[in-house]
């Protein structure tokens, strides 16, 4: 470039000059409504922010009959998962919350989105109970939270792979607090600042 050519380049015009952005931000809700919690998942391309969705489906009446249903493309591992995380939501809630008959009634569907691709492995475990739960106290979860870990029966909480690449996820979604699990502290103490 000639010293008599002036570049000036800033934010309005940062794209011209080196494209678009490779990462865009994976956040779909600034608010999470009920029954919406953001877990984080490791792909092929290195970690992305992945949303749990919970529904009622119709409105409680005496005559409700619970069920569940799942959508979203997920394998068996995945689709277990969700099976576990439902059946830990309605224990615990029956454990301490015995006031609440929330699942002794709800037709519930819970939904993974991006539907086009294809999803496995067991680390939404504890996102899909948050969901759930969330869904079943009607409490909102804090959308600038993010978690993974594998859920057992009885509400342990299993060690996850890719904690580096979901936390990359999980501060371009701008997430201010990672929940996982406690076996994966040493991972965590290995990460950079």
């Amino acid at each position: 470039v000639p010293e008599s050519v002036h570049v000036t380049i800033n934010k309005a015009n940062l794209t011209d000059y080196v494209g678009p952005p490779v990462f865009t931000s994976d956040r779909l809700y600034e608010v999470n409504p009920a029954g919406v919690a953001m877990g984080l998942a490791w792909t092929q391309m290195g970690g992305a922010a992945m949303y749990i969705e919970s529904i009622l489906q119709s409105a409680l009446k005496p005559s409700s009959r619970p069920s569940f249903e799942v959508t979203g493309n997920l394998q068996s591992v995945m689709k277990e998962s969700s099976t576990i995380a439902y059946s830990f939501a309605k224990s615990l809630m029956a454990r301490d919350f015995p006031g609440n008959n929330f699942f002794d009634k709800a037709k519930l569907h819970l939904h993974v989105p991006d539907g086009a691709v294809s999803k496995d492995g067991p680390s939404a475990g504890i996102t899909m109970a948050t969901s759930l739960l969330s869904l079943a106290l009607e409490a909102k979860v804090d959308p600038t939270v993010a978690m993974t870990g594998e859920l057992t029966l009885t509400g342990k909480v299993l060690r996850i792979g890719g904690l580096r690449e979901k936390t990359v996820a999980a501060r371009r979604a701008g997430c201010k607090m990672i929940i996982f699990p406690k076996d994966n502290m040493s991972d965590w103490l290995e990460l950079p600042e």
